[in-house]
């Protein structure tokens, strides 16, 4: 089984500070976003995909940014509703922001550290990470017209980067543009839960990817 990485990143949501459990859209800068897309990379019906991680970028705020990352292989207690992801979050944004390099835990299968966009594709890439940022001016992610492979086999490790409800800025545009491969879902630009969910069954039903 591969290993399969999804970061996104939230441009307002704040990397420190309380934040509004009852206004996850509004006065959490769209963590809402967020936590759809942790809920659809890491959940199925009734379990965990343990070969999946997934972190989040927090931008937002006057402090330093922070990740955090969700590892579905050690992940426990954590209920699929956008609110109770959000309280594990705001656990996270109750402690200080570690040095990088440090991803102390908060709990199981749930660390943070200091960083951004750039940090994430610096540490992916020394870890053999195969990168892909989502867009849809970009060739499809899927290869000969969505063929199944003959055999399934491991695709090892691969990443994907998506933005929240804002497109991703001119710098991080051009920091995913020389170390990602570019790939699309097609003409419409889709909810960042929804490109993870048709991501994920790309990889289950074995369809040869465009790389």
């Amino acid at each position: 089984m591969g290993q399969r990485r999804f970061a996104i990143v939230g441009h307002r949501v704040p990397s420190s500070g309380k934040i509004s459990l009852n206004d996850l859209a509004g006065a959490s800068g769209r963590l809402d976003v967020l936590c759809r897309a942790v809920n659809t990379a890491l959940f199925v019906s009734h379990g965990i995909r343990q070969d999946s991680h997934v972190t989040l970028h927090l931008l937002g705020g006057e402090g330093p940014t922070r990740r955090i990352w969700f590892n579905g292989n050690e992940l426990r207690g954590v209920r699929v509703d956008e609110r109770a992801i959000a309280g594990n979050i705001a656990k996270v944004l109750g402690n200080p922001i570690p040095p990088l390099g440090q991803w102390p835990s908060i709990s199981p299968g749930i660390r943070h550290s200091a960083g951004g966009l750039a940090e994430t594709l610096s540490d992916w890439q020394r870890e053999d990470v195969d990168l892909f940022a989502l867009a849809v001016d970009a060739p499809t992610l899927w290869a000969d017209e969505g063929k199944l492979k003959n055999e399934k086999r491991e695709i090892g490790r691969i990443g994907f980067f998506l933005s929240d409800d804002q497109p991703f800025t001119d710098d991080e545009n051009e920091m995913l543009s020389e170390f990602c491969t570019l790939r699309s879902l097609g003409d419409e630009w889709l909810q960042g839960h929804v490109v993870i969910a048709l991501v994920h069954q790309l990889l289950d039903l074995g369809v040869e990817l465009n790389t």
